[in-house]
Parts: C-alpha cells; structure tokens; sequence
C-alpha cells in the first residue's frame, strides 16, 4: 500500500458519502452485496456493483461456515498490501462481527478472488504494529470506516484481517 491521493468522480464521492451515514449504512448492508453477487456473476468476477458506484476496490472471500462447514462468499473491500489483501470487520458499523470474520476465526483457511484470479489464502489477524500500518490507509481509501468506529464505541474493537496467499487456484 502507498500513501497515494484517491481520485473519486462526483458518483463516487456521492455514494461513499451516502454509505457513511445511518440510512445509507443501512440500505447498502441489507441490499447491497445482493447487486453485487448478482454483477459478479453478469460480469464473470470482473466487477461489482459496489467497485462500480464508488471506485473502491472489491474482491470477493469465500469461508467455509463456522457451524455449516458450507462455502459462504461475501464481496468486500480488500486493500491489496503486495500479495497480501487487507479485509475490515467493521460490519458496517454494527455492535456484531461480520458472519465472514467469525467463519476465519473457526477456520483461517479461506479464497480470495480478485478481478485476475482466484487465490487460497491463510488469515491471520494484524497485530498492534500491522494495525497501525492498515487501519490509516482503509480510512485513506474509506473514509466511512472511521464513522464505524464511531458508532460500534467500545462495544467491540475492529478486527483487521491479513489474507496471505498460499498458491493461485486459477487464473482469469
């Protein structure tokens, strides 16, 4: 990750700063990753919804569930860190861990699918240094993620998730 200056168009500005506010947060948690699985799969895994409606760089996880042991797959922002991908379990600022994050826990083996291929990963949660060095640069790239923070308090603290690659599954 490079301390870099993001360029947004006037859409994405717009619907990032929709998605930091209570109603926003709202509608984009229960609707959005349902528009964005369903462009996944329209564009073959190149883009979603959300990449599209705010530039932010989405891949998509696929856990195994913690009780299930069935493939659960969620698009998220991933912050690509060299060949590691950076993933946030803020929840959208909700007093509850994300369903993904509690799935890593039970089993760190996990994919992480980008717009060029499909990868096996091991997660690892960031310790206190890696924190430091992550969480600047998710707010740099969303600012939203401090609204979250915000509003979890200290009910929960925010866990950082380091994916790193083991070999790739498969190319696009």
């Amino acid at each position: 990750m490079t301390d870099q200056v993001i360029q947004r168009n006037f859409i994405e500005k717009l619907n990032i700063n929709i998605a930091m506010t209570k109603p926003g947060t709202w509608f984009y948690s229960k609707m959005l990753h349902h528009f964005d699985r369903a462009m996944l799969r329209m564009s073959k895994g190149r883009t979603t919804l959300t990449s599209v409606l705010t530039g932010l760089p989405m891949v998509t996880l696929t856990t195994k569930g913690a009780k299930s042991s069935q493939p659960r797959s969620v698009p998220l922002i991933g912050i690509s860190d060299g060949e590691k991908i950076i993933l946030i379990a803020t929840n959208w600022g909700q007093k509850h861990y994300p369903s993904w994050y509690i799935n890593l826990r039970a089993c760190p083996e996990a994919t992480i699918t980008t717009t060029s291929e499909t990868r096996a990963c091991i997660a690892h949660e960031a310790d206190k240094a890696e924190t430091e060095r992550y969480w600047p640069q998710a707010v740099m790239l969303y600012p939203g993620y401090e609204r979250y923070k915000a509003r979890i308090g200290d009910s929960r603290r925010i866990p950082i998730i380091v994916m790193e690659p083991n070999l790739p599954l498969s190319h696009r």
